[in-house]
Protein backbone atom coordinates (compact mmCIF):
# COMPACT_ATOMS: atom_id res chain seq x y z
CA UNK A 1 0.00 0.00 0.00
CA UNK A 2 1.23 3.29 -0.80
CA UNK A 3 0.19 6.71 0.29
CA UNK A 4 -1.12 9.60 -1.53
CA UNK A 5 -0.90 12.98 -0.80
CA UNK A 6 -3.96 15.16 -3.07
CA UNK A 7 -5.16 18.50 -2.98
CA UNK A 8 -8.88 19.02 -4.70
CA UNK A 9 -12.10 20.54 -4.92
CA UNK A 10 -15.74 18.97 -4.15
CA UNK A 11 -18.74 19.69 -6.24
CA UNK A 12 -19.23 23.03 -4.52
CA UNK A 13 -15.85 24.29 -4.96
CA UNK A 14 -14.94 23.43 -1.45
CA UNK A 15 -11.17 22.53 -0.75
CA UNK A 16 -11.19 18.57 -0.23
CA UNK A 17 -7.27 18.22 0.46
CA UNK A 18 -6.49 15.22 2.43
CA UNK A 19 -4.62 11.47 2.20
CA UNK A 20 -5.69 8.37 0.52
CA UNK A 21 -3.92 4.98 1.23
CA UNK A 22 -3.79 2.25 -2.04
CA UNK A 23 -2.38 -0.15 -4.59
CA UNK A 24 -1.16 2.75 -7.16
CA UNK A 25 -1.72 6.26 -8.48
CA UNK A 26 -4.19 5.28 -11.00
CA UNK A 27 -6.40 3.23 -8.20
CA UNK A 28 -6.24 6.78 -6.34
CA UNK A 29 -7.05 9.16 -8.82
CA UNK A 30 -10.10 6.42 -9.35
CA UNK A 31 -11.07 6.51 -6.02
CA UNK A 32 -11.10 10.05 -5.66
CA UNK A 33 -12.71 10.64 -8.91
CA UNK A 34 -16.01 8.34 -7.50
CA UNK A 35 -16.02 10.30 -4.55
CA UNK A 36 -16.93 13.59 -7.05
CA UNK A 37 -13.83 15.16 -6.55
CA UNK A 38 -11.65 17.34 -8.74
CA UNK A 39 -8.06 16.60 -8.23
CA UNK A 40 -6.01 19.47 -9.01
CA UNK A 41 -2.22 17.52 -7.77
CA UNK A 42 -1.70 13.98 -6.08
CA UNK A 43 1.75 13.17 -4.71
CA UNK A 44 3.68 10.13 -3.58
CA UNK A 45 6.38 10.27 -1.28
CA UNK A 46 6.69 13.84 -2.43
CA UNK A 47 6.96 13.22 -6.18
CA UNK A 48 4.63 15.43 -8.29
CA UNK A 49 2.73 13.37 -10.77
CA UNK A 50 1.77 15.20 -14.20
CA UNK A 51 2.61 18.34 -15.53
CA UNK A 52 2.03 20.15 -12.72
CA UNK A 53 5.49 19.22 -11.07
CA UNK A 54 6.90 22.59 -12.90
CA UNK A 55 3.76 24.41 -10.99
CA UNK A 56 4.26 23.63 -7.59
CA UNK A 57 6.71 24.55 -5.10
CA UNK A 58 8.94 22.28 -3.81
CA UNK A 59 10.48 24.06 -0.41
CA UNK A 60 8.88 23.82 2.50
CA UNK A 61 7.87 27.69 3.26
CA UNK A 62 8.77 29.64 6.84
CA UNK A 63 4.68 29.28 7.80
CA UNK A 64 4.55 25.35 7.64
CA UNK A 65 7.61 25.34 9.76
CA UNK A 66 5.82 27.31 12.30
CA UNK A 67 2.70 25.72 11.62
CA UNK A 68 4.33 22.05 12.49
CA UNK A 69 6.44 23.40 15.33
CA UNK A 70 3.17 24.89 17.07
CA UNK A 71 1.21 21.49 16.20
CA UNK A 72 4.21 19.69 18.05
CA UNK A 73 4.59 21.92 20.97
CA UNK A 74 0.45 21.41 21.91
CA UNK A 75 0.05 17.86 20.85
CA UNK A 76 3.40 17.02 23.15
CA UNK A 77 1.87 19.32 26.10
CA UNK A 78 -1.39 17.46 25.42
CA UNK A 79 0.65 13.74 25.98
CA UNK A 80 0.46 12.82 22.37
CA UNK A 81 3.29 10.71 21.45
CA UNK A 82 6.06 12.24 18.53
CA UNK A 83 5.12 9.02 16.20
CA UNK A 84 1.24 9.69 16.97
CA UNK A 85 1.71 13.22 16.76
CA UNK A 86 3.62 13.66 13.11
CA UNK A 87 1.16 10.99 12.45
CA UNK A 88 -1.95 13.77 12.75
CA UNK A 89 0.05 16.88 11.28
CA UNK A 90 1.13 14.95 8.11
CA UNK A 91 -2.70 13.95 7.44
CA UNK A 92 -3.46 17.69 7.82
CA UNK A 93 -0.45 18.85 5.78
CA UNK A 94 -1.13 22.17 3.31
CA UNK A 95 1.00 21.54 0.70
CA UNK A 96 2.99 18.30 -1.11
CA UNK A 97 6.54 19.44 0.21
CA UNK A 98 5.39 19.79 3.98
CA UNK A 99 3.56 16.66 3.75
CA UNK A 100 6.97 14.95 2.44
CA UNK A 101 8.60 16.39 5.39
CA UNK A 102 6.25 15.20 7.60
CA UNK A 103 6.50 11.85 6.14
CA UNK A 104 10.36 11.25 6.28
CA UNK A 105 10.28 12.43 10.01
CA UNK A 106 7.40 10.19 10.73
CA UNK A 107 8.90 7.45 9.00
CA UNK A 108 12.33 7.76 10.74
CA UNK A 109 10.65 8.05 13.88
CA UNK A 110 8.86 4.43 13.71
CA UNK A 111 12.67 3.06 12.50
CA UNK A 112 13.94 3.92 16.05
CA UNK A 113 15.71 7.37 15.08
CA UNK A 114 15.60 10.39 17.19
CA UNK A 115 13.82 13.24 16.33
CA UNK A 116 16.38 15.75 16.52
CA UNK A 117 18.62 12.75 13.78
CA UNK A 118 15.55 12.91 11.64
CA UNK A 119 15.64 16.54 11.35
CA UNK A 120 19.40 16.81 10.95
CA UNK A 121 18.94 15.16 8.04
CA UNK A 122 16.18 18.04 6.33
CA UNK A 123 18.27 21.26 4.85
CA UNK A 124 14.97 23.28 6.11
CA UNK A 125 16.11 22.79 9.55
CA UNK A 126 19.20 25.32 11.00
CA UNK A 127 21.78 23.76 13.61
CA UNK A 128 20.02 25.98 16.52
CA UNK A 129 16.86 24.35 16.12
CA UNK A 130 18.17 20.85 15.49
CA UNK A 131 20.57 21.37 18.75
CA UNK A 132 17.50 22.77 20.65
CA UNK A 133 15.36 19.78 19.76
CA UNK A 134 18.42 17.32 20.82
CA UNK A 135 18.56 19.01 24.27
CA UNK A 136 14.64 19.28 24.95
CA UNK A 137 14.97 14.99 23.93
CA UNK A 138 17.69 14.43 25.93
CA UNK A 139 16.19 16.48 29.38
CA UNK A 140 12.61 15.71 28.57
CA UNK A 141 11.42 19.40 27.70
CA UNK A 142 10.64 18.94 24.02
CA UNK A 143 6.89 20.66 24.87
CA UNK A 144 8.72 23.72 26.30
CA UNK A 145 11.59 24.30 23.32
CA UNK A 146 8.69 23.31 20.47
CA UNK A 147 6.78 26.50 22.39
CA UNK A 148 10.30 28.83 22.59
CA UNK A 149 10.99 27.86 18.58
CA UNK A 150 7.27 28.26 17.78
CA UNK A 151 7.31 31.81 19.43
CA UNK A 152 10.66 32.30 17.22
CA UNK A 153 10.27 31.61 14.16
CA UNK A 154 6.90 33.84 14.23
CA UNK A 155 8.51 36.65 15.67
CA UNK A 156 11.21 36.45 12.26
CA UNK A 157 8.21 35.91 10.22
CA UNK A 158 6.74 39.16 11.61
CA UNK A 159 10.08 40.70 11.43
CA UNK A 160 10.60 39.95 7.52
CA UNK A 161 7.59 41.12 7.17
CA UNK A 162 7.51 44.47 9.24
CA UNK A 163 10.55 45.29 6.75
CA UNK A 164 9.06 44.24 3.67
CA UNK A 165 5.81 46.40 4.73
CA UNK A 166 8.16 49.50 5.38
CA UNK A 167 9.74 49.30 2.14
CA UNK A 168 6.94 48.43 -0.01
CA UNK A 169 4.84 52.18 0.05
CA UNK A 170 8.35 54.31 -0.66
CA UNK A 171 9.23 51.47 -3.23
CA UNK A 172 5.60 52.25 -4.41
CA UNK A 173 5.71 56.17 -4.67
CA UNK A 174 9.37 55.72 -6.13
CA UNK A 175 7.96 53.27 -9.37
CA UNK A 176 5.28 56.15 -10.08
CA UNK A 177 7.81 59.02 -9.78
CA UNK A 178 9.99 56.75 -12.28
CA UNK A 179 7.06 56.39 -14.58
CA UNK A 180 6.34 59.44 -14.45
CA UNK A 181 9.07 61.01 -15.60
CA UNK A 182 9.78 58.80 -18.35
CA UNK A 183 6.38 59.14 -19.87
CA UNK A 184 7.60 63.16 -19.87
CA UNK A 185 10.75 62.96 -21.58
CA UNK A 186 9.12 60.21 -24.18
CA UNK A 187 5.61 61.12 -24.53
CA UNK A 188 5.05 65.22 -23.96
CA UNK A 189 8.58 66.77 -24.29
CA UNK A 190 8.80 65.60 -27.69
CA UNK A 191 5.59 66.67 -28.61
CA UNK A 192 6.46 70.30 -27.38
CA UNK A 193 9.87 70.40 -29.55
CA UNK A 194 7.78 70.89 -32.73
CA UNK A 195 7.07 74.47 -31.26
CA UNK A 196 10.81 75.49 -30.88
CA UNK A 197 12.10 74.45 -34.56
CA UNK A 198 13.19 77.41 -36.69
CA UNK A 199 13.63 79.30 -33.88
CA UNK A 200 16.45 80.78 -33.47
CA UNK A 201 17.43 80.90 -29.91
CA UNK A 202 15.48 79.14 -27.25
CA UNK A 203 15.35 80.00 -23.19
CA UNK A 204 18.47 77.90 -21.79
CA UNK A 205 16.17 75.97 -19.83
CA UNK A 206 14.31 74.60 -22.81
CA UNK A 207 17.30 73.94 -24.46
CA UNK A 208 18.32 71.62 -21.17
CA UNK A 209 14.96 70.10 -20.92
CA UNK A 210 15.07 68.75 -24.91
CA UNK A 211 18.59 67.65 -24.39
CA UNK A 212 17.94 65.88 -21.70
CA UNK A 213 14.38 64.28 -23.24
CA UNK A 214 16.73 63.82 -26.64
CA UNK A 215 19.20 62.01 -23.93
CA UNK A 216 16.37 59.28 -22.56
CA UNK A 217 14.90 58.68 -26.01
CA UNK A 218 18.86 57.16 -27.34
CA UNK A 219 20.02 55.56 -23.99
CA UNK A 220 17.23 54.87 -21.35
CA UNK A 221 17.31 51.10 -22.52
CA UNK A 222 21.15 51.24 -22.11
CA UNK A 223 20.44 52.70 -18.40
CA UNK A 224 17.55 49.86 -17.71
CA UNK A 225 20.48 47.24 -18.84
CA UNK A 226 22.93 49.21 -16.63
CA UNK A 227 20.81 48.89 -13.63
CA UNK A 228 19.77 45.34 -14.10
CA UNK A 229 23.41 44.57 -14.57
CA UNK A 230 24.06 46.48 -11.12
CA UNK A 231 21.42 44.47 -9.78
CA UNK A 232 22.46 40.70 -11.04
CA UNK A 233 26.10 41.80 -9.64
CA UNK A 234 24.59 42.78 -6.09
CA UNK A 235 23.02 39.13 -6.42
CA UNK A 236 25.89 37.39 -7.57
CA UNK A 237 27.74 39.13 -5.10
CA UNK A 238 25.60 37.82 -2.18
CA UNK A 239 26.56 33.96 -3.27
CA UNK A 240 30.37 34.56 -3.39
CA UNK A 241 31.64 34.32 0.06
CA UNK A 242 34.44 37.41 -1.07
CA UNK A 243 31.64 39.43 -2.27
CA UNK A 244 29.44 38.66 0.55
CA UNK A 245 31.58 39.63 3.15
CA UNK A 246 32.50 43.20 0.91
CA UNK A 247 28.54 43.89 0.83
CA UNK A 248 28.65 43.32 4.49
CA UNK A 249 30.88 45.87 5.09
CA UNK A 250 29.48 48.79 2.99
CA UNK A 251 25.82 48.13 5.01
CA UNK A 252 27.35 48.31 8.03
CA UNK A 253 28.87 51.76 7.25
CA UNK A 254 25.42 53.16 5.51
CA UNK A 255 24.42 56.23 7.27
CA UNK A 256 20.89 55.76 8.51
CA UNK A 257 20.28 52.37 7.42
CA UNK A 258 23.62 51.08 9.30
CA UNK A 259 21.52 51.30 12.68
CA UNK A 260 18.67 49.03 11.27
CA UNK A 261 20.21 46.28 10.16
CA UNK A 262 22.80 46.39 13.25
CA UNK A 263 19.10 46.04 15.03
CA UNK A 264 17.81 43.10 13.20
CA UNK A 265 21.03 41.18 13.74
CA UNK A 266 21.30 42.25 17.48
CA UNK A 267 17.49 40.82 17.73
CA UNK A 268 18.43 37.34 15.83
CA UNK A 269 21.62 36.89 18.04
CA UNK A 270 19.92 38.14 21.31
CA UNK A 271 16.94 35.85 20.68
CA UNK A 272 19.02 32.47 20.01
CA UNK A 273 21.00 33.07 23.35
CA UNK A 274 18.08 33.98 25.38
CA UNK A 275 16.48 30.57 24.12
CA UNK A 276 19.20 28.14 24.60
CA UNK A 277 20.53 29.51 28.42
CA UNK A 278 16.59 29.25 29.00
CA UNK A 279 17.24 25.41 28.19
CA UNK A 280 20.27 25.54 29.77
CA UNK A 281 23.57 25.69 27.50
CA UNK A 282 26.33 26.81 28.49
CA UNK A 283 27.31 30.58 27.49
CA UNK A 284 30.05 29.42 25.21
CA UNK A 285 28.06 26.84 23.71
CA UNK A 286 25.69 29.13 23.21
CA UNK A 287 27.82 32.42 21.48
CA UNK A 288 28.94 28.95 19.05
CA UNK A 289 25.37 27.97 18.29
CA UNK A 290 24.09 31.58 18.08
CA UNK A 291 26.87 32.77 15.08
CA UNK A 292 24.45 31.12 13.04
CA UNK A 293 21.90 33.53 13.31
CA UNK A 294 23.46 36.63 12.23
CA UNK A 295 23.75 36.79 8.24
CA UNK A 296 26.36 39.98 8.04
CA UNK A 297 30.07 38.25 7.65
CA UNK A 298 31.49 41.09 9.43
CA UNK A 299 29.49 41.10 12.45
CA UNK A 300 29.73 37.11 12.95
CA UNK A 301 33.49 37.71 12.64
CA UNK A 302 33.64 40.17 15.32
CA UNK A 303 31.46 37.94 16.99
CA UNK A 304 33.66 35.16 16.48
CA UNK A 305 36.34 36.87 17.97
CA UNK A 306 34.57 37.44 21.07
CA UNK A 307 33.90 33.78 21.50
CA UNK A 308 37.32 32.70 20.92
CA UNK A 309 38.13 35.45 24.10
CA UNK A 310 35.61 34.16 26.47
CA UNK A 311 36.99 30.39 25.64
CA UNK A 312 40.50 32.05 26.98
CA UNK A 313 39.31 33.09 29.88
CA UNK A 314 38.12 36.30 29.65
CA UNK A 315 34.44 37.76 30.97
CA UNK A 316 31.63 37.85 28.66
CA UNK A 317 31.24 41.73 29.04
CA UNK A 318 34.88 42.24 28.09
CA UNK A 319 34.37 39.39 24.94
CA UNK A 320 31.47 41.62 23.16
CA UNK A 321 32.67 45.15 24.57
CA UNK A 322 33.63 45.73 21.04
CA UNK A 323 31.07 44.35 19.36
CA UNK A 324 28.52 46.85 17.32
CA UNK A 325 26.14 44.54 18.53
CA UNK A 326 26.01 46.27 21.82
CA UNK A 327 25.95 49.58 22.86
CA UNK A 328 27.06 51.21 26.39
CA UNK A 329 23.57 50.20 28.21
CA UNK A 330 23.59 46.68 26.63
CA UNK A 331 27.13 45.75 28.00
CA UNK A 332 25.94 46.96 31.81
CA UNK A 333 23.41 44.70 31.71
CA UNK A 334 25.45 42.19 30.19
CA UNK A 335 27.72 42.92 33.39
CA UNK A 336 25.04 42.61 36.05
CA UNK A 337 23.80 39.35 34.59
CA UNK A 338 27.36 37.54 34.65
CA UNK A 339 27.94 38.91 38.32
CA UNK A 340 23.98 37.28 39.12
CA UNK A 341 24.65 34.54 37.42
CA UNK A 342 21.25 34.91 35.42
CA UNK A 343 21.95 36.01 31.48
CA UNK A 344 18.84 34.43 29.99
CA UNK A 345 16.68 37.03 30.96
CA UNK A 346 19.28 39.51 30.34
CA UNK A 347 19.70 38.55 26.84
CA UNK A 348 16.15 38.32 26.35
CA UNK A 349 15.63 42.13 27.82
CA UNK A 350 17.92 43.08 25.21
CA UNK A 351 16.39 41.38 22.34
CA UNK A 352 12.72 42.68 24.09
CA UNK A 353 14.47 46.03 24.07
CA UNK A 354 15.66 46.00 20.25
CA UNK A 355 12.62 44.74 18.96
CA UNK A 356 10.69 47.56 20.17
CA UNK A 357 13.57 49.88 18.75
CA UNK A 358 13.17 48.60 15.38
CA UNK A 359 9.92 48.82 15.33
CA UNK A 360 9.73 52.22 16.55
CA UNK A 361 12.35 53.10 14.04
CA UNK A 362 10.56 51.61 11.25
CA UNK A 363 7.23 53.67 12.01
CA UNK A 364 9.55 56.50 12.29
CA UNK A 365 11.41 56.26 8.49
CA UNK A 366 8.23 55.33 7.19
CA UNK A 367 6.37 58.70 8.69
CA UNK A 368 9.50 60.65 7.33
CA UNK A 369 9.82 58.42 3.92
CA UNK A 370 5.94 58.69 2.45
CA UNK A 371 6.14 62.81 2.38
CA UNK A 372 9.91 62.66 1.80
CA UNK A 373 9.27 60.65 -1.32
CA UNK A 374 5.74 62.58 -2.23
CA UNK A 375 7.52 65.56 -2.08
CA UNK A 376 10.55 64.43 -4.53
CA UNK A 377 8.13 63.16 -6.64
CA UNK A 378 6.05 66.38 -6.82
CA UNK A 379 9.25 68.49 -7.44
CA UNK A 380 10.96 66.14 -10.47
CA UNK A 381 7.43 66.39 -12.31
CA UNK A 382 6.53 70.09 -11.42
CA UNK A 383 9.33 70.97 -12.38
CA UNK A 384 9.42 69.67 -15.84
CA UNK A 385 5.98 70.99 -15.80
CA UNK A 386 6.74 74.74 -14.66
CA UNK A 387 9.50 74.14 -17.49
CA UNK A 388 7.15 73.63 -20.00
CA UNK A 389 5.29 76.10 -18.84
CA UNK A 390 7.47 78.68 -19.08
CA UNK A 391 8.73 77.41 -22.62
CA UNK A 392 5.54 77.96 -24.27
CA UNK A 393 4.77 81.21 -23.00
CA UNK A 394 8.67 82.27 -24.06
CA UNK A 395 7.19 81.01 -27.60
CA UNK A 396 4.17 82.87 -27.75
CA UNK A 397 6.03 86.32 -25.51
CA UNK A 398 3.31 85.90 -23.18
CA UNK A 399 3.70 87.84 -19.89
CA UNK A 400 2.08 86.95 -16.60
Amino acid sequence: MATFTYRAYDANGGNADGQIETLSLEIAKKQLQDKQLMVVEITEDGVVSGSIQLLTRRRVSAKEIEYLTGELSLLLNSGVTIDRGLGIIRRNSTSAPQAKLVANLHDAIRRGESLSDAMATEEIFNPLYINLVKLGEASGTLPRVFARLSEDIKFQSELKSKITQALIYPAVIFSVCILCVVFVFNYIVPQMSGLFEGMPEIPFYTAALLELSDWMIKYQWFLLLGIIAIIAAIVSATKNPVGRAYLDSIITRLPVLDKLFILIERIRFNTAIAMMLESGILINRCLEMALGSVKNQKLRQGLTAAKERVKKGDTLTAALRTSPLYNDFAISLIEVGEESGALGPVFSEISGRSRREFESWVDRMTSLLEPLLILVMGGIVGGVVVVMLLSIVSVNEVGF
